[in-house]
């Protein structure tokens, strides 16, 4: 698939000088931290230096000591409280949190996680009334109900009262909740907007601490929890995000929870723990339950108090998991077939495919699978209590969301945002959707946003890579949304005739320019075996790569992970 590289804008050659200077840093480290807005030394020591410190005050969140004054009233009257959550990672791990917490205080506790297929997402009238069946006169709703009006008032009905926890964009109206925590409302003070559902949740304990005299060093014991739901849920890694993070990976490669220890030992991950383990080997294995059974399951695993327990979850999730990938990887060849067995595939600028007999649980993974071969607008239906239901994904710039809203007169029901979203209708307009939905995209998409873009933040030479520059590079992680792993370019780039094809058509290479062919890299290229010949003609290549540690028998040199190659 062709792919246009663009550089990130290093231009504002003052602040980069300036930069260079007042950290002793080369001009790589310089742009890098230009383009991640860093522009002087408190900022640059606030980003390399993450601080405890620094975050803010959880009483700065509109209605926060509203929910706090409720829930010292429910703990001191005897009441019954629940704690409600999505079942997706970011809601299981705030549930995890706020109930772990809690259950040290109280006993009139319960959780509740809602059933993908029967209730669907974010507060559901069943949990109400499981809650109202069972006398709960509070619900603690987490990553979820900032748009539920009908059912808040529902439970205001029923005598349930509700503390809302959420980080989604509200709409017009707020619920009329107890309290209603979110930093996007418009009204919320609270500096810092990009918080994770589970990030509001330990917003919340820290101010719980705050007001009832308990040491903040308690809340510390949740951070495993709040950086996988950082990592999974693709948040900001900004501001207190990226403090939430670097802790809760280091208490994650530390003392870790039972529950994400029993996911750990059992996939054999023997690596320090980053963004990319949770993202890729962690998350997954929490999601997959939500998915295929129900994501109690997770949330069992996440509070259990003992390794014994933890490790017997983690052996039935990690079960649940593989069948996931099997149905996902299968459904994904299924779907492949129909697309490449279409004669008009190559002409249409979206992907509509409907088989009522896949599993709803992966059609939303299929559908981003799809993009990375095809990279179109994509969407992937299948049939659900006799409709059409089914996942969207774009491509970068395009406005998916709006595309459907513009089919709307063929739908049930839909939502979502920019990049991904969710609709139902009657099997019966199927046809006529795939129709629709091509025109309006074909008439507003532009060609260059169906070609993928390769975002590299700086070009350079190899001789600029020193011990130094790759040391301070270390400490840019933790990576993610707005502080990704930086991506390089090199033109003009020869093999010293050492490369090889290894594994399953990966490049081993060692690398250099002719400017300064003493300095030499060793490379891997995974998947890109066929780019042999070029280098051994010794044709000139260009590269984006990452730089990166590689120990082997217990030697750690600097090693360049190439993405993509093409010929000078």
């Amino acid at each position: 698939m062709k792919k246009n590289w663009k550089i990130k804008d290093n231009s504002n050659e003052e602040t980069v000088r300036n930069l260079k200077e007042i950290l002793n840093v080369d001009r790589i480290i310089a742009s890098l931290l230009f383009q991640r807005k860093i522009s002087g030394f408190d900022e640059a020591k606030s980003f390399f230096r993450p601080d405890l410190n620094e975050l803010h005050d959880p009483f700065l969140m509109r209605d926060m000591d509203k929910a706090i004054e409720r829930i010292q009233k429910a703990i001191n009257n005897n009441e019954r409280i629940l704690i409600f959550g999505d079942y997706d990672v970011d809601g299981t791990t705030s549930v995890a949190l706020v109930y772990s917490f809690f259950r040290k205080i109280t006993t009139n506790l319960g959780y509740y996680i809602p059933d993908r297929y029967k209730e669907g997402y974010g507060i559901s009238f069943k949990g109400i009334d499981y809650a109202a069946d069972n006398d709960f006169s509070l619900i603690i709703a987490l990553d979820c109900g900032i748009k539920a009006i009908d059912k808040i008032n529902y439970a205001n009905e029923k005598g349930v009262d509700f503390i809302i926890c959420d980080h989604h964009l509200p709409g017009d109206e707020l619920p009329k909740a107890h309290a209603v925590l979110d930093p996007k409302r418009n009204d919320c003070p609270y500096p810092y907007k990009e918080l994770s559902g589970c990030g509001i949740g330990f917003k919340l304990i820290q101010a719980y601490c705050q007001k009832s005299n308990i040491a903040f060093e308690e809340c510390l014991n949740y951070l495993d929890l709040v950086a996988t739901s950082i990592a999974a849920d693709i948040v900001p890694i900004t501001g207190e995000n990226r403090i939430l993070a670097y802790y809760g990976l280091e208490k994650m490669n530390s003392n870790p929870r039972p529950g994400i220890k029993a996911l750990i030992d059992s996939n054999k991950i023997t690596k320090v723990l980053t963004i990319t383990t949770l993202v890729f080997i962690v998350g997954p294995r929490i999601n997959a339950a939500g998915r295929l059974e129900h994501g109690s399951k997770s949330v069992e695993l996440l509070i259990s108090e003992t390794e014994e327990e933890a490790n017997e979850i983690a052996k039935s999730i990690n079960n649940t998991n593989s069948q996931r990938k099997d149905l996902d990887q299968g459904t994904t060849m299924e779907a492949q077939v129909l697309l490449e067995n279409d004669p008009m595939t190559e002409f249409k600028k979206s992907t509509v495919l409907f088989n009522p007999g896949w599993h709803k649980g992966v059609i939303g993974i299929v559908a981003s699978r799809l993009i990375e071969k095809y990279y179109k607008p994509t969407i992937v239906l299948t049939e659900s209590d006799g409709k059409a239901t089914g996942s969207a994904r774009s491509v970068k710039d395009f406005d998916v969301y709006a595309a459907i809203e513009q089919c709307s007169d063929l739908l049930e029901q839909f939502g979502g945002h920019k990049f991904a979203a969710g609709l139902t209708m009657k099997k019966e307009n199927v046809p006529a959707f795939q129709e629709k939905f091509e025109r309006i995209v074909a008439g507003s998409i532009l060609p260059e946003q169906l070609i993928p873009i390769v975002d590299i933040d700086i070009e350079i030479e190899l001789q600029e890579i020193s011990e130094k520059t790759t040391r301070i590079l270390r400490q840019f992680a933790p990576h993610g949304p707005e502080n990704m792993t930086p991506l390089f370019m090199a033109r003009n780039v020869l093999d010293t005739g050492w490369g090889k094809v290894v594994g399953q058509n990966h490049l081993k290479l060692e690398l250099f320019q002719s400017v300064n062919p003493n300095v030499r890299f060793q490379a891997i290229a995974y998947d890109k075996g066929d780019f042999l010949s070029f280098f051994q003609k010794k044709t000139p290549v260009d590269i984006v790569f990452k730089i990166q540690d590689n120990e082997f028998r217990g030697v750690v040199s600097t090693q360049l992970v190439i993405e993509e190659i093409r010929v000078s």
